[in-house]
């Protein structure tokens, strides 16, 4: 298997599934992780030098985090019925969740100093957009865009592909720090799809093909971007979805299309 396709595992005693460390995944600055928990259940963190961004995937949870409590927050049941709520947690600021009720959290990480305060991201906050016309349509969730004052260094987007439609396309990549033309971020996609049985494709490779890979991707994988192009496909019938974590030395989203696919978003004369 890929060393790019992460699998979820046996939930841990606090329901992690995933836990995507620099350390793990080989780099600098993004780290990932999924906790599944049931009614009652409580995962908690909170890293010196390191800010986090709570995305309750799915489910109700109490958030607690830098003396506030925001009370229940959440309800969708899974994250194709619309934007969700996240909570920002600066570095070093201890947080705690309780799941009210069957409850998936995904946590977002990377570098930050403390700056900024805990705040409560609602649906109302979340950004929405569709990308692409025909088969490349995708519609955008901006949780934490480079846009957003909130954040130190992470980006954080949800993003829903219909069924037979293309993502992330035409292949691009943003893996230079290069500005104002490229910026350098690491990135993971977490992916979900309906109905669970489904499957999709995600292409990582670099223009040398130095790296080139293909993965066949489940409901609950994660796929990790070091560097180079990385389009993803839905087959017919399933819809995904995916959550992007970014995060570099600049907190700015800049990328490069390949140059043999650019021509699919140039210009009609």
């Amino acid at each position: 298997m890929s060393k790019l396709l992460v699998r979820p595992t046996a939930p841990a005693e606090d329901g992690r599934v995933h836990d995507v460390t620099p350390a793990s995944a080989g780099w600098t600055h993004v780290g990932f992780a999924v906790h599944r928990l049931g009614d009652g259940a409580v995962a908690s963190g909170g890293e010196e030098g390191r800010e986090a961004c709570l995305v309750l995937v799915a489910g109700r949870a109490r958030v607690t985090t830098g003396g506030r409590d925001f009370g229940e927050i959440g309800g969708r049941a899974s994250p194709f019925e619309g934007a969700g709520h996240s909570v920002y947690v600066p570095a070093g600021v201890p947080w705690r969740v309780e799941a009210a009720r069957a409850c998936e959290l995904a946590v977002c990480t990377a570098p930050g100093t403390g700056a900024g305060a805990p705040t409560l991201i609602g649906p109302g906050d979340v950004g929405a957009e569709v990308r692409g016309t025909g088969t490349n349509v995708r519609y955008i969730r901006n949780i934490l865009p480079d846009s957003s004052p909130l954040a130190e260094n992470l980006l954080v987007v949800e993003v829903i592909t219909p069924g037979g439609h293309w993502s992330s396309y035409p292949p691009h990549k943003h893996d230079r720090d290069a500005l104002p033309a490229e910026s350098l971020l690491e990135e993971t996609y977490y992916h979900r799809l309906e109905p669970p049985q489904g499957f999709a494709f995600q292409r990582v490779y670099t223009d040398d093909r130095s790296l080139d890979e293909t993965m066949t991707v489940a409901d609950g994988d994660v796929v990790l971007v070091p560097r180079g192009y990385h389009p993803v496909a839905a087959p017919h019938g399933y819809t995904l979805y995916y959550l992007n974590v970014m995060a570099g030395p600049k907190r700015i989203w800049r990328f490069h299309n390949e140059p043999a696919h650019a021509w699919l978003v140039a210009p009609k004369a």
